[in-house]
């Protein structure tokens, strides 16, 4: 077993993900959030969730509506997730560029995640860039988690070698 490493003192305006809980928590946020690819908007809102797990950075879930049309299709891929049930993901293609699995969604999420129903999120590091606020967001290690790490919160995060174990 990997021991728990020791959490970053967050400084003043900051969240430690080791204060986040386990189960998750899910939290409707007003901040904006962009997502851009292949040169352009291709999501934003102001209205949109984050997920909060121990360890992790947030992750972001925009309104498919706020997604320009016909820009995502099923991939054929998905995973489960013990909290929210199986993972659908989702192929990006706009402007003839194509990102294979740069997003999932829930199409039918487990009790207490229902809110995520149908919305998006996307994996930072499959996108040209990801924006909370007017901040661009660091994408969280390793390949498989699609956390939205900010100046906002501090780790060390899950996702990266050696992580597993956490």
């Amino acid at each position: 077993m990997v021991p728990r490493p020791e959490p970053i003192p967050p400084g003043p305006g900051q969240e430690s993900v080791w204060d986040y809980p386990r189960p998750p928590r899910v939290e409707h946020r007003s901040e904006q959030v962009e997502v851009v690819f292949a040169g352009e908007s291709i999501a934003v809102t102001l209205s949109s969730y984050r997920v909060l797990e121990t360890s992790h950075p947030p992750a972001y879930y925009l309104p498919p509506d706020n997604v320009v049309p016909g820009c995502l299709r099923p991939s054929g891929r998905t995973s489960w997730c013990e909290f929210k049930g199986v993972a659908t993901y989702l192929t990006l293609t706009h402007k003839k560029q194509t990102s294979v699995d740069a997003a999932w969604t829930y199409l039918d999420p487990e009790p207490g995640f229902e809110e995520l129903t149908g919305y998006v999120a996307f994996y930072p590091a499959r996108v040209e860039m990801c924006v909370v606020g007017l901040e661009p967001v660091q994408a969280q290690p390793g390949d498989f988690y699609g956390g939205w790490i900010t100046s906002g919160i501090v780790g060390p995060f899950k996702g990266g070698p050696g992580t597993e174990g956490w």
